[in-house]
């Protein structure tokens, strides 16, 4: 496997990766470990930048007209922006789960 295929992977093992941190992190979150979520928040965004990175390369090999679009990168960029949306209902989680151990210790 090379070239557009073997990023395409890259993309979507990236942000799989990421997605399952940030679901991991609402699950600390869930169980008060404010710390651990956060790392794991953190390491999210680590392999998400790495997606990211690679789908950037893509959409500027397309600009320059050397390469084409195929269905394996459509779903690259599907994974990548569910990535995007779970790190974002994650960090919401993560928040209301702080304002719920607040409250509960008032």
């Amino acid at each position: 496997m090379e070239g557009l295929e073997l990023v395409a992977f890259q993309i979507i093992s990236a942000v799989g990766t990421a997605r399952s941190c940030y679901i991991e992190a609402i699950q600390e979150a869930k169980q008060k470990n404010y710390d651990r979520a956060k790392e794991l928040i953190e390491e999210g965004d680590k392999s998400f930048v790495e997606g990211h990175d690679a789908h950037l390369k893509l959409l500027q090999d397309e600009a320059e007209g050397k390469s084409t679009t195929s269905l394996l990168v459509l779903h690259a960029e599907d994974q990548l922006m569910s990535a995007e949306g779970f790190k974002l209902i994650a960090l919401e989680f993560i928040d209301v789960y702080h304002r719920i151990d607040a409250l509960e210790k008032k």
